[in-house]
């Protein structure tokens, strides 16, 4: 060849050619980081990715070149394909259909494995390709509200919604994890002939992809790269009870008194939204929140922690609207005035200065109170219309950095409660990108409504959620929109939920339940509505005894599940997983969606259909299984089992410490 287009660089194998400059290296222990662009230097941020480049063999010949880190190698041809190997053969390969320069390959189609289309103001539309194996499966890529585990045939939005959570990480059966870092508005398509992935304005294109044996190892180093969560506080482990909305302390600390009153268990209580005087003051309507420190010394006293909800919105009437919109702390619209759905802005928490300014307002009017525990609503954020285009953040077009809000809206709250000296932070938000679980995000699975449907959705949202490094999930408990205490159909799903709820890395309840209350005053704190009652205690006493037997379930499961937060915090294993986590060999469990192993020895069957009183479960091979009432099965086989409506179908694997017989009738009688 007369040019030179490969070079090593201490370690990292460097391509240029026709105006592109790529370079790949190591990351992490079994990682390359690919990045690609066309402008003269590369952007130098590492978005999700926080530990850096590690050593790497790099052998350079004259058509091809190879990059090699632990179990993962990549081939790059001097045309400009990639493709990367495992210990095992071929996981991914640039989808191409071109003429090479040896013509071995025939084609006229004229398709690349990289693609960039100028943009006004000289960015890109970038778009990545890829060969497609029609038996791959692929799993994680954050909460969609889809009734898919596989995601193998899914187009999928990169972007936040209510209820949509956009984690650009993929798990594949082939042996190999997958993270688009990037942070751009756009879509990940994984058809069947090719996968593609398509960011709408970027800079370049960046990639990370890791080669493992097993899922458990595969999610892993990507936990490495990315960060873990914190280890969960004892109290998280607990019940949460919440609801759309308690109106004043007094109504929030009754229901806390009779909880202590009845002996029920309570972790955590929360004080919902419109709490406060206006939207983006950031502190309590004295009005009908007289007394923060006692509210917060009395629960405290009972064991409770109380949770508070703040938002990312700003009123044009907050007493701190014009001072944020003259420092430029809002988000901006590039055409009129965006706003959320209370016609408002929001905060703009991708600037540093912005998430200094909302976490001084907390701490003095929430955390200076005895408040340790925050739930972040409207973290998308929740635009009235999502027109993307027209929205500009501190670090960049809305298109390019929108998916990094909700990340930074947790970061904001983390890193002031950090700096107060607060350690095992936890958070409550709706929405998260890759990176979040380091910032104490527990994500929930967003405005859901109460439907066998639904419930059934939220079981592969929670999975693969977990897979995609986001170990701290869950849902509100019946749904969210909908439901009535004397709806017997609303009261079984309740019941189901609940039980499914007591298997999930956090059990809350919560619900906009019917018929609306109106609110109890014109303006402030009192002008909003609320729900019905949603405590245990209002829906019968069948569905009261139920509920209670599960939560004091899920409290006599609390030194197994800080086990479970133990592995997520030091490793970023899922709490809940799909059976082939834990029992990659049988591929019988790769194609299983309605159970889950709850730590690596819970097996659990949720009920997710109606006037379902008997379902049939498969049993991992590999492992013998207990139920609760001793029986024993040999893995490898289905199993039918009852279900009354108290009862979900549990298995223990044989020979974990919760097996022997006395310990589970304690645990799961």
């Amino acid at each position: 060849m007369s040019f030179k287009v490969f070079e090593d660089i201490d370690g990292t194998l460097v391509y240029r050619r026709l105006g592109e400059r790529l370079q790949i290296e190591a990351w992490g222990d079994n990682g390359l980081r690919v990045r690609s662009t066309m402008h003269p230097n590369f952007s130098g941020n590492d978005w999700a990715l926080i530990s850096g480049r590690t050593s790497a063999r790099v052998e350079i010949a004259e058509e091809e070149a190879h990059i090699t880190n632990g179990k993962i190698t990549a081939k790059m041809l001097c045309t400009g394909q990639i493709s990367f190997f495992g210990q095992n053969g071929t996981l991914l390969e640039e989808y191409w259909r071109t003429l090479s320069n040896k013509g071995e390959f025939h084609s006229i189609l004229n398709f690349y494995g990289r693609e960039y289309k100028g943009l006004p103001g000289g960015d890109y539309q970038i778009q990545a390709r890829f060969e497609s194996d029609p038996n791959e499966k692929l799993f994680g890529m954050g909460q969609y509200q889809i009734p898919m585990l596989n995601l193998k045939g899914c187009t999928l939005e990169l972007a936040q919604r209510n209820s949509q959570v956009s984690i650009p990480f993929a798990l594949s059966s082939l042996g190999y994890g997958f993270l688009w870092n990037n942070p751009a508005v756009g879509h990940a398509v994984f058809g069947l002939n090719r996968s593609e992935w398509l960011a709408k304005s970027a800079k370049e294109i960046d990639y990370w992809i890791t080669a493992g044996g097993t899922p458990s190892e595969i999610v892993e180093d990507y936990a490495k790269v990315t960060g873990t969560a914190p280890m969960m506080p004892d109290y998280g482990m607990g019940f949460w009870q919440c609801k759309l909305r308690y109106q004043t302390q007094e109504e929030l600390l009754n229901v806390a008194r009779e909880h202590k009153k009845r002996g029920i268990p309570l972790s955590v209580i929360v004080a919902d939204f419109f709490h406060w005087t206006c939207e983006g003051d950031w502190k309590f309507d004295e009005r009908y929140w007289p007394d923060p420190e006692g509210m917060v010394k009395e629960l405290d006293g009972m064991g409770v922690k109380l949770m508070v909800s703040v938002w990312p919105t700003v009123d044009k009437t907050s007493e701190n609207f014009e001072e944020m919109e003259q420092n430029g702390l809002l988000v901006r619209a590039e055409r009129g005035r965006n706003v959320s759905v209370h016609n408002t802005l929001f905060f703009d928490a991708t600037n540093p200065e912005s998430r200094k300014y909302v976490w001084d307002k907390i701490k003095k009017n929430y955390y200076g109170k005895g408040i340790k525990i925050f739930w972040l609503d409207a973290a998308e954020p929740e635009y009235e219309v999502y027109d993307f285009d027209n929205y500009r953040y501190h670090l960049g077009p809305a298109e390019q950095v929108s998916n990094l809000y909700p990340r930074e809206y947790a970061r904001a709250l983390y890193e002031g409660m950090e700096r107060e000296g607060q350690e095992n932070i936890i958070n409550l938000i709706r929405s998260a990108w890759a990176g979040s679980q380091r910032y104490g995000a527990l994500v929930w699975s967003g405005d859901i409504y109460s439907s066998f449907r639904s419930l059934r959705w939220q079981m592969a949202a929670g999975l693969n959620i977990g897979l995609a490094g986001i170990p701290w999930w869950n849902t509100d408990i019946g749904g969210f929109l909908g439901g009535r205490a004397d709806d017997p159909a609303f009261v079984e799903l309740l019941i189901r939920w609940f039980q499914f709820g007591t298997f999930c890395p956090v059990m809350r309840l919560h619900g906009f339940r019917q018929p609306e209350k109106p609110g109890i005053g014109t303006d402030g704190g009192g002008k909003c509505g609320s729900g019905a009652d949603n405590e245990v205690w209002s829906f019968g006493s069948e569905a009261y005894a139920i509920m209670v037997r599960y939560i004091n379930m899920r409290e006599r499961l609390k030194p197994y599940i800080t086990e479970l937060m133990r592995a997520a915090h030091e490793k970023g294993s899922p709490v809940m997983r799909p059976l082939f986590y834990d029992f990659p060999a049988d591929k019988r469990c790769w194609d299983i969606d309605s159970a889950y192993m709850f730590g690596p020895d819970i097996l659990v069957a949720p009920i997710l259909h109606e006037n379902e009183r008997s379902r049939t479960v498969y049993l991992p091979s590999g492992a013998g299984w207990v139920k609760p009432d001793g029986e024993t099965y040999e893995g490898g086989q289905e199993i039918n089992c009852a279900a009354p409506l108290d009862t979900i179908p549990v298995f223990i694997r044989k020979g974990s410490k919760i097996s022997a017989p006395e310990l589970l009738k304690q645990l799961l009688g």
